[in-house]
Formats: C-alpha cells, sequence, structure tokens
C-alpha cells in the first residue's frame, strides 16, 4: 500500500492520502508510514498523539499554534464525522504570509493534512460527534498555546457556519486578529 502525498495551494502544507484495501470485511488502511514521508522529503519525529471528540456540528476549534521553541508539525485525521479544515500561514517571511488551506476531511475519504511548523490550524466540525486524531512533534505546553481569531476578515476563511451559530470555546472567541499578532515565525 502506497500513500499518495500531495502539495496543497501552500507547498509545505500536504494532503496525504493513505491507500485503503478493501474487501467484503471493510478495509485497511496504512495511515503512518515513516520511510513514505522520508522519501517525500519529510522527516517528523512525532511525540505525541491527541484525539478529541465534538458532540455538535459547527463545533469550531482554533486556529491554534504553539510558538518556538515549542512548535509542532501535526498530522491530523478524522476518526469519525467530517470537519472543514484550516492551516494558516503565519511565517513573516513567507510568500504565503497570511494566506490558508482549507479542505475536508472525514472518516470516509480518510484524507489527512500534514501542517508544518510556523502555521495556525484550526477546524469546524461538520456532523455530529466527530473524532479527530493528530499527531504533533513536540509535546503540548500551555505557555506556547497561542492562537488567531478564527474568523478574522482579513484572512478571507469561508467558513461553513455563520459566527453566530458557532460553538466554541471563550478563549477561542477572544482571540487577536492576525495584524495584531506579534511575530512567532518569521
Amino acid at each position: 500500500m502506497a500513500m499518495d502525498i500531495r502539495p496543497t495551494t501552500l507547498p509545505d502544507v500536504r494532503l496525504i492520502a493513505p491507500a485503503r484495501n478493501k474487501d467484503a470485511r471493510g478495509f485497511l488502511s496504512e495511515i503512518y508510514k515513516k520511510n513514505e514521508l522520508e522519501a517525500a522529503g519529510l522527516f517528523l519525529d512525532f511525540v505525541q498523539e491527541n484525539q478529541l471528540m465534538s458532540e455538535r456540528p459547527g463545533t469550531v476549534r482554533g486556529l491554534h499554534f504553539q510558538a518556538p521553541p515549542s512548535a509542532q508539525d501535526k498530522l491530523v485525521r478524522v476518526a469519525r464525522g467530517r470537519i472543514f479544515d484550516v492551516a494558516l500561514d503565519l511565517r513573516r517571511s513567507s510568500s504565503g504570509f497570511g494566506r490558508h488551506v482549507s479542505v475536508e476531511l472525514s472518516a470516509d475519504n480518510g484524507y489527512q493534512l500534514l501542517i508544518p511548523k510556523g502555521f495556525a490550524h484550526g477546524f469546524c466540525t461538520l456532523e455530529p460527534h466527530t473524532e479527530v486524531v493528530y499527531k504533533a512533534t513536540d509535546y503540548y505546553s500551555p505557555e506556547r498555546s497561542h492562537g488567531v481569531l478564527w474568523n478574522d476578515p482579513a484572512l478571507g476563511i469561508e467558513w461553513p457556519l455563520d459566527a453566530t451559530s458557532a460553538v466554541m470555546s471563550d478563549a477561542d472567541r477572544a482571540r487577536p486578529r492576525l495584524c495584531e499578532l506579534p511575530v512567532f515565525f518569521d
């Protein structure tokens, strides 16, 4: 089985489509293969894996990131349900600064999004009881955890919901806009 590793409109963000071998019982998918990532030039040392569940559609989590020296690469997938997933480039010296990639990840399509250091990440659930699993290359660090306002108009993200119906934390509602964010990534 091979993984299809594709660039996105922001080349450092990759969409990964693991092959699925199907039969009468269901399917088998090798969702992580270090050797195939390395063959694609992606040398990552994942140290933590997280799973979260959102009860309601329209739950927004993000846009989150960790500042250096605890910055994280993330490999995100959906174990149950569907999400509208977003990666936002925060690297000031990048030609992609302030631009984003959005994709639908679901348990059905099996896609994964590889989000490198220097990007904020967030998503909106599209189905009830959606479960998201992601690997990270650094441990969670509350003192280095930051975010950007998910619906900052300057970002141009076309979220699949109205801001008044979003289910989210008070912390995420109070995040700074991109223009107010200190420089974390040069």
